[in-house]
């Protein structure tokens, strides 16, 4: 995870698709903090701290592929990533496919919500 590293250290993601990359760091390494943190603040209040921490340390994370981008780069301030992430549950491979927003507020990138593939 040394690409992602300073992002989970503190450093800003100049992009979507970066920080994006770095959550799912965050699940495989468990740094369940920074999922809230980077999460858009409106939502924050409502992280369910545990529940989350209790599904990525369940989980066996395999991979991750990064589909599409749709803005989200350096002077935009909104975004998407589509993106599939492999892992094991329960000793069954699966797959999450998600069509992720993200939104920039005072120069850091947030994720923002799912939304429907298009």
């Amino acid at each position: 995870m040394q690409c992602c590293g300073p992002y989970l250290e503190g450093a800003a993601a100049p992009t979507a698709e970066s920080l994006m990359r770095s959550r799912y760091a965050a699940y495989v390494l468990q740094k369940i903090a920074y999922l809230k943190k980077t999460l858009w603040p409106k939502y924050q209040p409502g992280f369910d701290f545990e529940a989350t921490a209790h599904w990525a340390e369940q989980n066996h994370w395999t991979g991750l592929t990064v589909l599409a981008t749709d803005k989200g780069g350096p002077g935009d301030r909104d975004g998407t990533v589509l993106f599939e992430a492999k892992y094991l549950a329960n000793g069954q491979l699966q797959l999450h496919r998600e069509l992720s927003r993200f939104r920039k507020k005072a120069g850091r990138w947030y994720y923002v919500e799912a939304m429907p593939e298009r």
